[in-house]
């Protein structure tokens, strides 16, 4: 067997490992929790700390908090993805710099963005204890790895493409929106999902921002406990909810799983139309 077909069996051998992980986790998650699911877990408000009732209110906070980072960071980073992919001349020393402060902010704990939140957002700007707040900070921590993946998926458009482009007099905007964006499709759906994934299973920067309420919220404004806080609540301070927090964490990996088919479901779509 010669070097390259080793190779080739490696990789194979790591992608199945890193799927059977996939299954196994799942896997775990249904035999501990699928048991305590039903449509009343799904729409009732939590009882007895956890112990009873339901997630339904903490489904409609989880969905605002993530909604609202989404809202806040998505256009933010793709301008300034694409402005850090097109930097040229001058411009590309301050490039260099942001990239490198980006690539710092990626490395920043969660708990130090959770008390970065509550002193600007909660205290500064009088949001208090609110799913705006959640969002905004959650916005904040998303946007590092949303730039920086979308900048490289920018970045790995082939230069051929940019050169016929630019011989058959396209100006940049329509270099942008017809030839890049489409190709570049693909890997910015990766930044999005990755951006989603880490603001759906974030904890310690929401319990200092968007807060511990269980009810239903009414506006913005509102305090809610986020689902993957009330999964770490139930997991470490709730004696008997474990059944709940298999459930719980069961129901946050089934979202997660069906946002990441939607959206490169979207994206593929999107980009075809681009294309066409």
């Amino acid at each position: 067997m010669n070097r390259e077909r080793l190779w080739e069996l490696a990789l194979w051998t790591i992608s199945m490992g890193v799927c059977l992980l996939l299954v196994w986790i799942v896997g775990d998650l249904a035999w501990r929790g699928a048991g305590s699911l039903s449509a009343e877990f799904l729409l009732d408000e939590p009882q007895r700390a956890g112990r009873e009732g339901g997630i339904g209110s903490l489904l409609v906070s989880t969905t605002w908090i993530v909604g609202t980072a989404t809202a806040a960071a998505l256009p933010i980073g793709f301008f300034c993805a694409v402005l850090l992919a097109e930097a040229s001349g001058r411009s590309a020393r301050l490039a260099h710099w942001v990239r490198m402060s980006l690539d710092m902010l990626s490395a920043v704990p969660s708990i130090v963005f959770g008390l970065f939140g509550n002193a600007f957002f909660c205290i500064a700007l009088g949001l208090g204890y609110s799913i705006l707040s959640g969002g905004l900070t959650l916005a904040c921590m998303i946007l590092p790895i949303l730039i920086r993946t979308m900048e490289e998926a920018l970045r790995a458009v082939r230069r051929e493409q940019r050169l016929a482009a630019t011989a058959l007099g396209l100006s940049r905007t329509t270099q942008l929106l017809r030839i890049l964006l489409p190709a570049a499709a693909p890997g910015m759906t990766v930044g999005l999902v990755l951006g989603i994934g880490r603001a759906l299973s974030e904890t310690a920067a929401l319990i200092f921002t968007s807060g511990y309420v269980t009810r239903f919220p009414r506006s913005a404004l509102d305090s809610g406990r986020a689902l993957s806080v009330h999964i770490y609540d139930l997991a470490m301070n709730v004696p008997g909810g474990d059944r709940r927090a298999y459930a719980s964490a069961l129901v946050l990996v089934v979202i997660l799983l069906a946002l990441n088919c939607a959206v490169r479901l979207v994206t593929t779509r999107f980009s075809r139309r681009l294309a066409a």
